[in-house]
């Protein structure tokens, strides 16, 4: 185990990871589970009480099994095993997703505030010295065979050196900022906003998507016996929206009462896409949000990055080794990348779906939805694309 961190003092690791959030504390535990001496630079002192990301997609649960975290979360999360879409007051289309994995046959509903406990347990479990918080880099140098972090914290100032830097430090990346890579951004004119609130549906275990003419109006089970609602805002319409706000749009647009008293979240959100030019720079990676930003509609961005710590770890294993070469690295970036793309191609026509329409085009998107789910096929295919799978 390394020592604690001290004013001025150097410390030597393999690799350093810069964020502490889910995908910083996954890759952490991947690496730490095969032997690997980590560090973990998070710049917040305590964990974000504020949880945006819920859902867990069939391969990142696989994913997480490979550092027994998986049935923890599975114990406290909502197994949504089915989705309903509705419009008019009228179910149009069922998605089962019984046919999209073996293991897990489900998308796991689970606030990320319990995701990061779970993990930032595990990594505890691996490495009780693991996990630096109040950590702020200032400068990162690349020599060639070693990457050196200054970095300040209350307890002063502090050297890290090491083999390797991982940079899941999140949208407004701070390492991808000092290597000066660029970003292709995509800008949206759709904008949500979205709460939990004690759940008075039937609905259970399902999720729900309401295609109303206003916009659409998305609902998911969560722990606890709440629903988090995600509505569709017209423009300009988020100034000075409050719980109320939220549950007469929801009123209007599906037909059911939410009680605006039980509120415990409440966040609106814009939609851009952001995809780093590069996620590789010598010896300094990109993954999770700080490589690419995708839209919160579909829930993919945590996973993205969850599954991109699978595929970085068994590389950075044979460089400590010895046995890495540039184009398995290039390989990597490529693949993610394509895959980062795939899932902001979806989250646009997720967004399409769900855009104001009139009454005509309402009549017609609504109808071509549910003919589209009526053949098997076809149904399986969005299901498995909903999934990641």
């Amino acid at each position: 185990m390394l020592p604690p961190s001290g004013t001025g003092r150097r410390q030597v690791a393999d690799v350093l990871i810069v964020g502490g959030g889910p995908v910083g504390l996954f890759m952490a535990a991947l690496l730490l589970r095969d032997g690997v001496a980590v560090r973990v630079l998070e710049q917040r002192t305590h964990p974000e009480g504020h949880s945006r990301a819920i859902g867990i997609h069939p391969p990142a649960l696989t994913a997480l099994q490979g550092v027994d975290v998986a049935g923890r979360l599975v114990a406290e999360g909502v197994r949504i095993r089915r989705g309903i879409a509705i419009g008019g007051g009228i179910r149009l289309a069922e998605m089962s997703f019984a046919g999209v994995s073996d293991s897990f046959p489900y998308v796991l509903s689970l606030p990320q505030t319990r995701t990061e406990a779970v993990l930032e347990q595990r990594v505890r479990e691996y490495d009780a010295g693991a996990l630096h918080r109040g950590v702020r880099l200032t400068r990162l140098h690349d020599d060639g065979g070693r990457v050196t972090v200054d970095a300040s914290s209350r307890g002063g100032t502090a050297r890290y050196s090491a083999r390797f830097v991982i940079a899941a430090d999140g949208v407004r990346s701070t390492v991808r900022a000092m290597n000066g890579t660029g970003l292709t951004a995509k800008n949206y004119p759709d904008s949500y906003l979205m709460g939990d609130f004690a759940d008075s549906t039937g609905f259970g275990p399902d999720a729900a998507l309401f295609l109303a003419g206003p916009g659409i109006v998305e609902s998911f089970p969560l722990p606890g016996k709440l629903r988090r609602w995600v509505l569709r805002l017209g423009a300009g319409a988020s100034g000075g929206a409050d719980a109320g706000w939220l549950t007469r749009r929801i009123r209007e647009r599906t037909g059911i009462d939410v009680d605006p008293g039980t509120n415990s979240m409440l966040s609106s959100f814009g939609v851009r896409s952001r995809l780093a030019r590069r996620m590789v720079s010598g010896r300094t990676v990109l993954i999770g949000d700080a490589a690419h930003e995708v839209s919160p509609i579909g829930g993919q961005g945590m996973n993205l990055g969850w599954l991109d710590a699978v595929a970085l770890a068994p590389l950075v294993l044979a460089a400590l080794q010895g046995g890495a070469v540039p184009a398995q690295w290039r390989s990597f970036e490529r693949s993610r990348m394509r895959a980062a793309a795939r899932a902001a191609r979806q989250s646009e026509i997720n967004m399409a779906l769900g855009r104001p329409l009139g009454g005509g085009l309402l009549a017609v998107r609504n109808g071509a939805i549910s003919a589209a789910a009526a053949v098997p096929a076809v149904n399986t295919l969005v299901a498995r694309r909903f999934t990641m799978q």
